[in-house]
């Protein structure tokens, strides 16, 4: 990663140089120019690798996040994506190149070679579309950082299930994920989403995990702002693979309580309506072995010892970040898995193919709904971000259910 970021960034370094030479005459005022250049990417390379992460984490967007944090990250994304595709762009023209030559030689040995792509006309024009190219992920990665993390969608989605109580019928759960507090999304932020959450007016609600990032300080401001949340029958969550890495599960939990918001950690919950029960049960971020991704808790096998909270006349729902353990919670017998985790990809092109997207690194189960035997899955593609404040082709989202009786 280390040589491909350095490659990408003498490759910029080039076309900067090329652009300077047609748009400033004076050599004396390029090599200012150029400098100044210089100095700012490596300035701001030096003081997001050697100094930033000793920082406090901002709960508000700041000065220094956003004109020293959002920027590099913005550059070091879209210059490292753009040099890639240029590569790419370069192998398919190589190919191409070498197939009509072996063509030639193959058709027609004796004969006059046909124009060479390497002819001063369809040198400029590769070099043209190759700069072309190699500018979409900046001019993207600003259409993401500026309103494509914003863009906020809420899901419906109607899910019927067999064992639904009467009592349930039209039952509604509203589900936020992945908040991950922090200068880009700030306490305001938050609070602006609970407020649309509100206005839902669920029966129930439901959070899946992620709370905070790194920063185990940024927690009081993050439970304070979900506190507003208000739903009659209560609001459950469960916890995130970076309240482990943070090491907040515990004061986070209690945090959380005192605000009335009940954490299910390997344990669940009996929510009545009119003398009937729905099952509501939640585990701690968990993943497996030999599993995807750079996890430090694992286990033998998802869900050990949640057979026990599984009751057999209702309807079973299992709060899991994780939508890696969804397999496991079918067999088991839930009857709905609600995940997060993946934000959707994040940064994805799965509008043109479904690979094409983070998220399949860590999981088969990216976004939206699944349904494995009699069990179903629905992994929310969250509303904060994490890395790079950047969100493309995943808006953030809040999900509404309808639960409804299978006929």
């Amino acid at each position: 990663m280390t040589a491909l970021f350095a490659a990408s960034q003498l490759y910029w370094y080039r076309r900067a140089a090329e652009l300077s030479r047609k748009l400033i005459p004076k050599e004396r005022v390029r090599r200012i120019v150029g400098s100044v250049g210089v100095g700012l990417v490596l300035g701001l390379l030096a003081f997001n690798l050697a100094y930033a992460r000793y920082w406090p984490t901002p709960t508000h967007l700041t000065l220094r996040p956003a004109l020293l944090e959002a920027p590099f990250l913005w550059w070091m994304v879209g210059s490292v994506l753009g040099f890639f595709l240029v590569v790419l762009f370069w192998t398919a023209a190589g190919i191409v190149r070498a197939a009509r030559w072996a063509f030639w030689r193959l058709s027609a040995p004796r004969a006059a070679a046909p124009q060479s792509l390497e002819s001063p006309q369809r040198r400029s024009f590769l070099r043209q579309s190759a700069v072309a190219v190699s500018a979409t992920p900046l001019v993207a990665g600003a259409y993401a950082i500026l309103y494509g993390r914003i863009n906020l969608q809420t899901t419906r989605q109607r899910i019927k299930l067999a064992r639904l109580p009467k009592a349930f019928d039209g039952f509604r759960i509203a589900q936020l994920s992945d908040i991950h507090i922090g200068p880009f999304m700030p306490v305001e932020e938050i609070r602006k989403y609970v407020a649309i959450a509100n206005d839902l007016r669920p029966d129930l609600m439901v959070l899946t995990g992620d709370f905070v990032t790194w920063d185990p300080r940024t927690q009081e401001d993050v439970v304070l702002a979900l506190s507003g949340l208000k739903a009659p029958l209560g609001i459950y969550g469960c916890l995130g693979n970076h309240e482990m890495w943070s090491g907040t599960e515990d004061s986070i939990t209690r945090l959380f309580a005192q605000k009335d918001i009940r954490i299910l950690r390997q344990e669940r919950a009996a929510i009545q309506v009119g003398g009937e029960t729905l099952n509501l049960a939640g585990v701690d971020y968990q993943s497996i072995r030999g599993s995807r991704g750079p996890w430090r808790r694992t286990v033998p096998r998802y869900l050990p010892g949640m057979e026990k909270y599984v009751m057999p006349d209702t309807a079973n729902i299992l709060l899991s970040h994780n939508p890696n353990s969804f397999d496991r919670a079918a067999e088991m017998g839930f009857d709905l898995s609600l995940a997060g985790h993946t934000h959707g990809g994040q940064v994805t092109l799965e509008f043109i193919h479904p690979s094409l997207s983070p998220g399949r690194l860590i999981t088969d189960y990216v976004r939206g709904h699944f349904q494995k035997g009699n069990g179903q899955l629905y992994v929310n593609r969250g509303i904060g971000t994490i890395f790079a404040p950047m969100r493309f082709g995943s808006p953030p989202e809040i999900t509404v259910f309808e639960l409804v009786r299978e006929a």
